[in-house]
This record gives structure tokens, sequence and C-alpha cells, in this order.
């Protein structure tokens, strides 16, 4: 089994560069919503804000600056530039451990997104900033896809990634469809930036054509086996990676195996007609914290385990 502080880096390099994704998907889709001063782009700089924790910043900040915010201040836990940061120290931290053409890609992105012009930059262009951002982190991906070896290091890789996407998938739509909350989300405008703010857009438009309604976006979100930024793909590979890495723990251990498989069921065997008859939220609650019981018994067990767990008595 590789050394605990080096799976712990390459499954924070995984969590980061997903956020970083992620954030900077939203903040591209605020922007988009600055060409329109409608009442659903009030409710899509809402939507966005709330999903990264600060619905006050959403009520009271321009979203131009919001959007800024989000991607460039380096204050911000949950910026894109921190995200980028952290990642990077985790990677130099492992150097060995990944590929050349990853260590170069994650390095330029960092090295740009850092720079003392980088403000300038983002005003410039910002929606093409913002793209250069997400084509980076996507090459960065397939480099790692295409380069690495897929044993224990890219195996806790893909599960921080994964991990990271089903918590960010299941806030998003707790945002917009979570029970008892004023003004769930029902503009059909909205409602297509909700499925920006997912990557998810063309791939529903696909397999629904131009219905864009609630039930099939919970549908397509939270239930679809094919689409990789769906709840149940990413539970599914979640157990799938660590029954790969749960193979190399001494004496059978998987409390994280078997908490990902539970949480594998519950998608595999619930439904939007339950969604619909129960609420949504229920659901999305429980994907949000068996992420992070499987977060934290990750931690146990491969990053912060006893002597005794690894040493002969």
């Amino acid at each position: 089994m590789m050394l605990a502080r080096v799976a712990d880096s390459l499954y924070w390099i995984g969590r980061y560069l997903e956020r970083a994704e992620h954030f900077s998907r939203l903040a591209d889709v605020m922007l988009n919503a600055t060409l329109d001063r409608s009442d659903a782009a009030a409710q899509t700089a809402y939507i966005a804000l709330s999903a990264v924790g600060d619905p006050d910043m959403a009520r009271a900040a321009r979203t131009y600056e919001a959007a800024k915010a989000l991607v460039l201040d380096r204050e911000d836990p949950n910026s894109v530039v921190i995200s980028l940061s952290l990642a990077r120290e985790n990677a130099r931290q492992v150097r060995d451990q990944i590929t050349t053409e990853t260590w170069e890609r994650l390095n330029l992105l960092y090295l740009r997104i850092t720079s003392d012009n980088a403000s300038q930059a983002f005003e410039s262009g910002s929606s093409a900033y913002i793209h250069e951002i997400i084509a980076d982190l996507h090459q960065f991906k397939g480099a790692a896809d295409a380069t690495m070896s897929h044993g224990e290091g890219w195996r806790f890789l893909m599960l921080g990634a994964y991990l990271e996407r089903a918590q960010l998938i299941a806030r998003l739509l707790e945002v917009c469809f979570g029970d008892g909350r004023d003004g769930n989300v029902t503009d059909r405008i909205a409602l297509m930036s909700l499925l920006r703010m997912g990557c998810a857009l063309e791939p529903y438009l696909r397999r629904y054509t131009a219905e864009i309604e609630t039930r099939h976006i919970l549908e397509f979100l939270v239930f679809d086996e094919e689409f990789p930024r769906s709840i149940r793909f990413a539970t599914t590979l979640i157990e799938e990676h660590l029954v790969g890495v749960s193979r190399h723990v001494e004496g059978g251990l998987a409390t994280p195996e078997r908490l990902a498989g539970r949480l594998k069921a519950r998608l595999q065997y619930a439904d939007v007609d339950e969604l619909e008859s129960v609420g949504a939220s229920a659901l999305l609650a429980t994907v949000t914290s068996e992420c992070a019981r499987i977060h934290d018994a990750i931690f146990d067990t491969f990053v912060a385990y006893s002597l005794e767990m690894k040493l002969p008595a």
C-alpha cells in the first residue's frame, strides 16, 4: 500500500481540481446572466452563489464582481485560485507520483491564475479567461487518464474528484429544489442555467429535447447511469475506486467501501417518482451527509490509521 501522505495528496488534488472546475462554471454562467437584467438572471446568480454557501452575497453583490471574486479572491477559501493553489501544492509534494504531462499542465494553470496580471486578464475578457481555465482542467484530467498508471495513485485521484462532484451537484440541486424553500426554481431560463452549471445542457437536450422540466432535470442529474456528472454515476465510480484501493488494506478493512456501496444502492433503487412524492431534499441531504462520512472513513482508513492496524502483533 502506498504511503498515507501520498494517498492523501492525490485524493486532495482530485477534490480541489473538481471544485475549481465546478466553481469556474458557476462563475461563467453568472457572467452570461449579466447580459440579461431579467428576474431569471438574478435567480441564476442567486443559485450559483447559494451553491457555494454565500446567499447574502448573492442578494447584495453585483453579478460581475461576484463572479470575479469566485475566481480570483485570494481571501475566499472556496475561490478557484485558492483551489488551484492547494491542488498545485499537493502535486508538488507528490511530484514523483504524477507524470510530467499532468504536472506541467497544472503548474502552467497555477502560474496563470496567480500572476500579477490575472485580474487585468479577467477584466479584458472574463468569459474567455474562465473558458481557458476549464479547458486546462480538462487537459489535466485527460493527461492523467492517458499517462498515469491506473493503479492506487490514480484511483485516489479519481476518488477525490468523484466524491467532490457528488457533493457539489447535490448541493446545487438542493439550492434549487430542496423542500421548504421559497421560490424553488421554475423559470425556464433559470433551469437552463442550472443545467449549464452542471455541464449538462447539451446532454440533457439530446435526451429530453426541449422539455426543460424539473422532473427531467432531477431524473438526469440524480439518476442517469451514463451521464458522468450525475450523482448516480459519481457514486458508482466512488465505490469502484474504493473497491480497488481497499484490496491493499490489511485485514480486509473496507469501511469506506461499505459506506460507498450503501450509497450506491440507495441511488440505484430510488427513482424520480419517489423523489416527487417525498421531496428531493431528503435524498440530496443523504447524498451530502453520506459523502461526508465516506470522506471521514477514507481519512481514518488510509491516512490516519493506527500503527496497530498495519504492524503484526
